[in-house]
């Protein structure tokens, strides 16, 4: 069996939690971090090689939530948590924001944007009431035969 190594954790999401007061999220406190009353937001991460916004975005973050109209906690899912939540919250582009109060989902904000988007789209969705979470995306294969040989 070949062992696929695990990137290590970029420079910038460690500074989110070690000096911005984000919680890194596991398997074993996800719930009760969301759980939690009041609002949060759900930092969803995947390799910055792949995907380089994310560490625009972790950079940004803090700063949204001072520019926000409510505060929020942060919650910090590594690329294996954040791709086994993904389907539940509807994210379908990286990196992602979800939005939660008290668990329930209130939206997300994915991909990067500009500040004033930013700002913007979070304030909507932390003002706004919680909505049911969206359809899951269930990859659906044919049982018809295929014409490739």
């Amino acid at each position: 069996m070949i062992a696929i190594a695990t990137p290590a954790e970029p420079p910038l999401v460690t500074r989110l939690v070690n000096e911005c007061g984000a919680q890194r999220l596991d398997e074993t406190t996800f719930d009760a971090f969301i759980a939690q009353p009041g609002e949060s937001a759900l930092f969803f991460t995947e390799d910055p090689i792949r995907f380089r916004e994310v560490l625009d975005v972790a950079v940004i973050l803090p700063e949204l939530r001072t520019g926000c109209s409510r505060p929020f906690r942060i919650g910090v899912l590594p690329p294996p948590i954040a791709n086994a939540k993904a389907a539940t919250y509807g994210v379908r582009r990286w990196p992602a924001i979800v939005f939660l109060r008290a668990g329930e989902w209130l939206g997300n904000v994915e991909g990067l944007r500009d500040w004033n988007d930013y700002v913007a789209a979070a304030n909507e969705l932390l003002e706004g009431e919680t909505r049911p979470l969206p359809p899951r995306v269930i990859p659906v294969a044919s049982s018809a035969p295929s014409s490739c040989a």
